[in-house]
């Protein structure tokens, strides 16, 4: 499978104090740089600590390097501000993997940038539809949220997961 070219992504956002903007930049990452990988390794640590072992489904910093995932980080003023991943399933379906953004700009539109730029990239794939698996407990809310948000719902495990009462499953059709 090809990888996605390294295109990139300019997005302004207004900050979350409202005083600046600034520019996101949301690129293709080769998972070589210090900052990625530790915010890959945070957001690792995260899923561990919320999760039990059995349940952590998130992918190490080797396995999103895997050709079938296209991974992403996103840039603001020369900071990583956050993650986010997308594998292909099949032809027409695609999983969302390793959303994850920096704390230092949790609430300021990343995540949804991140997510939307996935959605756009899925889309230009011929893919119909998106999914993922993501936290049940009150830490995973947030996620929750932004997800239901932009589109997506419940449904039952794919692609060889199983139900577990710290997974919560969603998908979305794509127009």
């Amino acid at each position: 499978m090809a990888r996605a070219t390294p295109t990139i992504a300019y997005i302004r956002e207004v900050s979350r104090s409202g005083r600046k903007e600034s520019g996101m930049e949301i690129r293709v990452d080769d998972l070589s740089g210090d900052a990625t990988l530790g915010l890959v390794a945070r957001h690792l640590d995260g899923m561990r600590e919320y999760s039990p072992p059995e349940s952590v489904h998130a992918l190490d910093a080797e396995a999103l390097r895997d050709p079938a995932v296209t991974f992403w980080s996103a840039w603001i003023d020369g900071e990583i501000a956050g993650i986010g991943a997308l594998k292909t399933l099949d032809a027409d379906r695609g999983e969302i993997k390793s959303m994850r953004v920096d704390d230092r700009f949790r609430g300021a539109g990343v995540g949804r940038a991140l997510l939307r730029h996935i959605l756009a990239e899925a889309r230009e794939r011929g893919m119909t539809s998106l999914w993922l698996e993501t936290g049940t407990t009150p830490d995973f809310a947030p996620a929750q949220r932004l997800y239901e948000s932009e589109g997506f719902r419940s449904c039952d495990p794919f692609d060889g997961y199983a139900h577990d009462p710290f997974s919560r499953f969603m998908t979305r059709r794509l127009d």
